[in-house]
């Protein structure tokens, strides 16, 4: 790790949930707009080595970095607000610590030795913590710790944190800590004590918050932040207050509004001789809350009673639509209510966009089909994300190619006509967890198609999460019948995004776009799909 590297921890407590990520992620944007580089990484206390197996339902949508790993959903707003890619090593859980320790243990690296929580788990621990700076020479690393102060699955990480913060010294490390400020309806006031309490299970585990940030529903007024400075032994302008929001990206300019980053550098005595520029931030922002036309977008998907499920979908849905000046509509629609086609016109009537999106298994499958083809028969742009493009593809092959019984042969391994089928080096694999192709690959894109329109050049690189491809077998017949493969990974051939010509807008991906679209950078394909939706509705 480098001599210069500060270090800032960020823990929580009362609840789970109360938006450390956002905080985080707004931090370092404010850092880094002060001219430091800064990355963030999220420690898990479960056991899963990662949320790869994880039901989305579980632990929200699976995050992939470009170097292919399977991450918490935290990395997604890491990047989409420092517009910095993430890896491997900003995620890190219990179980890879443990599996890690176990691993040296059984190659005796321990020389014989007993291995214990204290020290072996909390020095994998901590040197996980320095492994991402040595990595991409940062001034500042902000770790995040999930769960709640209390939790006893944390208590290692916390016990990391301690000895972390007594080896680099106040100067390069301190401790941010968010809590929950209730208010009481029936007693008609915020209440500190839950507060209270949880800084108390903080400093029980030997960690002395430098600063306090209170989430709340109502202002924090200046006796309840000296109340709360007084009891939490914070200083007084270190309590922070953080009110819900309009937007996660208004965050940002309220923690400055509260001098959350002035604060920061106070503490670690950096030079505070200019303000941060916020203008592309600021100029985002405006066009986000100032929308000259709206759009209603139909997301058909099967994890959708849960938001965080299709987080990136929401949030590149977001960027599209400032960049295009329109408020999106997103309606969340389960597949399964479509496996009956008379429901089609019904949910789809209405709709300026349909976005059939990723998932696994064939539940709601034959619903996802059928949104497929709605959108092609009747024009509406369309959108589809790896088993959402896979469905276009069995669509178009029972619809117009005429091969009534086109299948994937995930949803029906005998299938006669397996259009979608498994790649060829998923076929011996039988352990479930990073196996999938994941990661960032090449696509060259057909010049003349809509895709290489969309990007504007011929080579791009977007990220894999599947097991199941499009089948090169029926790459002429497809191509015959006016289903394109504008996009081919150099190297494997694998069809990377098919398109209809003869259509206003109909798209799908095998990649997942979503997850590399960012305020400074949104998707190409999402902005157009979002343009289309707007046309589409004029």
């Amino acid at each position: 790790m480098s001599s210069e590297t500060k270090y800032i921890f960020v823990t929580g407590g009362v609840a789970s949930s109360l938006g450390k990520g956002i905080i985080s992620a707004s931090l370092g944007k404010l850092l880094q707009a002060r001219g430091y580089s800064v990355t963030i990484q999220k420690f898990d206390p479960y056991l899963n080595v990662d949320p790869g197996t994880m039901n989305p339902y579980e632990h929200g949508e699976c995050y992939v970095t470009d170097d292919g790993a399977e991450t918490d959903l935290d990395l997604g707003h890491y990047e989409r607000f420092l517009n910095v890619p993430t890896s491997q090593s900003n995620n890190v859980t219990t179980g890879r610590i443990y599996y890690n320790v176990i691993k040296n243990e059984r190659e005796g690296h321990y020389l014989g030795k007993t291995v214990q929580v204290i020290p072996h788990i909390t020095d994998e621990i901590k040197n996980n913590f320095y492994k991402v700076a040595e990595k991409g020479n940062y001034d500042i690393v902000i770790t995040e710790i999930g769960g709640c102060v209390g939790d006893i699955e944390a208590l290692p990480f916390l016990e990391a944190v301690r000895q972390a913060k007594l080896e680099l010294g106040s100067q390069r490390a301190m401790n941010i800590h968010l809590t929950l400020v209730p208010y009481l309806s029936a007693a008609g006031e915020l209440k500190t004590k839950p507060t209270q309490h949880s800084v108390k299970q903080l400093q029980e585990a030997g960690i002395q918050p430098d600063v306090l940030v209170c989430r709340t529903e109502h202002p924090i007024d200046s006796g309840m932040r000296k109340k709360l400075s007084l009891f939490c032994n914070v200083q007084l302008e270190a309590v922070i207050e953080s009110r819900d929001a309009e937007t996660i990206y208004d965050v940002p300019l309220l923690m400055r509004k509260e001098k959350l980053d002035e604060i920061v550098m106070k503490k670690f005595a950096l030079p505070m001789d200019k303000e941060p520029d916020l203008s592309k931030w600021k100029h985002f922002l405006g066009k986000l809350k100032n929308p000259t036309t709206d759009v209603k977008i139909v997301v058909v998907g099967k994890y959708v009673e849960l938001q965080d499920a299709y987080k990136s979908i929401a949030e590149s849905f977001v960027h599209a639509g400032a960049m295009n000046e329109a408020k999106v509509s997103v309606e969340w629609l389960k597949a399964e209510l479509l496996v009956d086609t008379e429901n089609l016109e019904k949910y789809l009537g209405e709709a300026d966009g349909i976005l059939v999106a990723p998932g696994f298994g064939e539940r709601g499958m034959e619903g996802k089909i059928n949104a497929c083809s709605f959108a092609r028969e009747h024009k509406i742009p369309f959108f589809g994300i790896c088993l959402g493009m896979q469905a276009s593809v069995i669509a178009f092959a029972r619809d117009v190619v005429g091969l009534k019984d086109a299948n994937s042969s995930e949803m029906e391994p005998e299938t006669k006509n397996p259009v979608i089928d498994l790649m060829e080096e998923q076929k011996t694999i039988k352990q479930m967890g990073g196996t999938m192709r994941l990661g960032a690959y090449p696509c060259k894109l057909k010049k003349g198609t809509l895709a290489h329109k969309i990007y504007g050049k011929s080579e791009v690189s977007e990220r894999h999460r599947h097991r199941w491809e499009f089948n090169n077998n029926y790459i002429e017949a497809f191509e015959k019948a006016g289903m394109l493969a504008s996009g081919i990974n150099p190297e494997t051939g694998l069809v990377e995004i098919v398109e209809i010509e003869d259509h206003p807008f109909y798209v799908g991906a095998q990649f997942h776009p979503e997850l590399k679209s960012t305020v400074e950078n949104p998707q190409p394909i999402f902005v157009s799909f979002i343009k289309a939706a707007i046309e589409n509705k004029k």
